[in-house]
Order: structure tokens, then C-alpha cells, then sequence
């Protein structure tokens, strides 16, 4: 059945591929943050907000929650292309994982940027060619 299934909606893999990635970050997020809570005695104080929290945690705890973050934002725009793309029996297989990579293991922007930019593009080029079947 999923053999099947991908072979005539092939575009469902990388969705189903991203929503699972975006629930391993998840997983590292809380792996990294539960521990340094404790450590770094952060307190639920109601009268703090999140950025005052954070920033009693070293970065390489908070990079998993930006990346998380991050997953929720343009994905959801990925999420919808590629649906409406295997509606109309579109065959074509495109993920980026890279980005996230990049994200949870360094803070270099020269790095992380150039990744970010080619998804989007690659995002772009998926939304143009829906754009392009549904008017044309």
C-alpha cells in the first residue's frame, strides 16, 4: 500500500519526511532543554518573559527550540504547496533537511543563510509550478 501510495503521490514522502524531522527536533529540543532547566536553575516566574528564561541557557541548548521554531513558520507554506501539488498528480521529489542540520549544530550564519536561501528558492519554485498548473 505505501509502496503504492509514493509511487503515485511521490511528493507525500518529503511531506511526511519533514513532519517527522520537525518532531526529531522537537525530541532534541526537549532532550537538550529538560536537563539544563535543572542546571541552570530557570525558574517559571510568571512575571519574566520567554527571552529573559532563554537567556539562562547556553546557546547550544536554545538551538533546537529556534530550529523547531523555524519548522513551524515556512513548512507550513511547504505543507500546503505540496498537498495541492499531489492533488494534481504532480511526480517530483524535493526535501531539504540541510537547513536543519545546519541550525541545530552551529551558529554560523554564513553557513545557515546560504542553506535557508536555497530552500526557500527550491519553496518558490514549487509554489510557481503549482501557480503555473492552476492557471495555465
Amino acid at each position: 500500500m505505501a509502496t503504492t501510495l509514493l509511487a503515485n503521490k511521490p511528493l507525500l514522502g518529503p511531506l511526511v519526511g519533514l513532519n517527522m524531522w520537525t518532531f526529531a527536533v522537537e525530541f532534541l529540543l526537549y532532550k537538550r532543554r529538560t536537563p539544563a532547566l535543572k542546571k541552570y536553575k530557570v525558574t517559571f516566574d510568571p512575571e519574566t518573559v520567554k527571552k529573559q528564561k532563554a537567556e539562562k541557557l547556553p546557546v547550544f541548548v536554545q538551538w533546537p527550540a529556534h530550529n523547531f521554531n523555524n519548522l513551524l513558520e515556512q513548512p507550513t507554506q511547504f505543507y500546503a504547496v505540496v498537498l495541492a501539488l499531489s492533488l494534481l498528480d504532480v511526480r517530483s521529489k524535493r526535501t531539504v533537511v540541510l537547513h536543519s542540520l545546519s541550525h541545530v549544530s552551529t551558529n554560523r550564519p554564513k553557513i545557515r543563510f546560504p542553506v535557508f536561501a536555497a530552500s526557500s528558492l527550491a519553496l518558490l519554485g514549487l509554489t510557481a509550478q503549482l501557480g503555473k498548473m492552476l492557471c495555465f
